[in-house]
């Protein structure tokens, strides 16, 4: 699974389902031993958690990059790499 960014001990990922495609655009993020899967629009979790400080970086990360993000989701379905992104400092 392609690595975006990494912040703050958060790992961002992303990836396509090869053979099932993905009805929503969206990125995984990992945290320690938590992991929660994010939509791109709007921004929300849609399964898994992180604890709630985690939770608020990414979406805010989220929100700063979305246009970068929707770019990425659309270069893995096209079978491209996606770019990586910068992290919160």
């Amino acid at each position: 699974m392609p690595e975006l960014s990494r912040f703050f001990g958060i790992i961002i990922r992303m990836f396509p389902e090869v053979g099932a495609p993905h009805h929503r655009p969206h990125f995984h993020a990992a945290y320690q031993e938590f992991k929660a899967v994010f939509a791109l629009d709007p921004i929300e979790c849609i399964g898994g958690t992180l604890p709630r400080t985690q939770q608020r970086l990414v979406e805010a990360w989220a929100e700063i990059h979305h246009q970068e993000l929707l770019h990425d989701w659309a270069l893995l379905h096209s079978g491209r790499p996606p770019l990586k992104i910068e992290p919160l400092r």
